[in-house]
């Protein structure tokens, strides 16, 4: 999953992309309103988290933008503004979520993922099914067969990103563009190394493997 935030607030920005990738998310940020509009216009994003007050061009006006190219990524307004009129104008003007600041990090995550949910409930299931392998993607829980997996975010992130795609080869690339927020470093061993963790959970104490590598190619889950 990955979260676009528009904020020109270095502290605030610093505070939200911190705790969004501690929980599994790759975030991009941007800090004015004209690199927000070609970034959500050209990328695909879960949501965007965008505030009102940026410079360039204002948050409300960014929205608009993107509503009138038919971009309909979900998305959460944040503004210092509390009065109903602003949220009625916000969520008039194409946002998904009105937040104002100062808000806990707790209740963003809550609303992203809740629109995460309302995005996709059309497409995809709350849960996550390949041969042994379940994934509750609401309480984040794994488990092969009758045992259950722990995961750290990142590594959860990663094993979520696999399920969703059973039978595919995933990239180096793509890992680290998908689980992380930046393009791949063919110097890094990041994806190698938490591949390994990954699948010494998940196949280590069963003789039939899940996880595969196709040297030179990528990774591939299966049945």
């Amino acid at each position: 999953m990955r979260i676009l935030l528009v904020e020109d607030d270095e502290k605030i920005a610093s505070f939200i992309l911190g705790g969004l990738r501690q929980s599994g998310f790759a975030a991009d940020h941007a800090a004015n309103g004209p690199d927000g509009l070609h970034l959500a216009a050209t990328e695909p994003y879960s949501v965007a988290i965008i505030d009102v007050m940026l410079p360039g061009m204002d948050g409300l006006k960014v929205i608009e933008e993107l509503r009138r190219r038919k971009v309909m990524t979900p998305i959460i307004i944040l503004s210092a503004k509390r009065s109903v009129e602003d949220r009625v104008r916000g969520l008039e003007t194409g946002g998904d979520d009105y937040l104002s600041k100062p808000f806990s990090f707790a209740e963003l995550l809550a609303r992203v993922q809740a629109l995460i949910r309302r995005a996709t409930s059309a497409a995809e299931p709350t849960r996550l099914t390949v041969g042994e392998l379940s994934m509750n993607l609401l309480t984040r829980d794994v488990t092969r067969g009758e045992t259950s997996v722990q995961l750290q975010p990142r590594e959860f992130a990663l094993l979520e990103y696999f399920m969703r795609n059973p039978g595919k080869v995933l990239s180096k690339t793509m890992i680290m563009e998908h689980v992380w927020d930046y393009h791949f470093d063919p110097q890094t061993n990041l994806v190698d190394v938490l591949v390994c963790r990954l699948r010494n959970k998940i196949d280590r104490d069963y003789e039939k493997k899940m996880l595969h590598t196709l040297r030179g190619v990528g990774y591939v889950l299966k049945e």
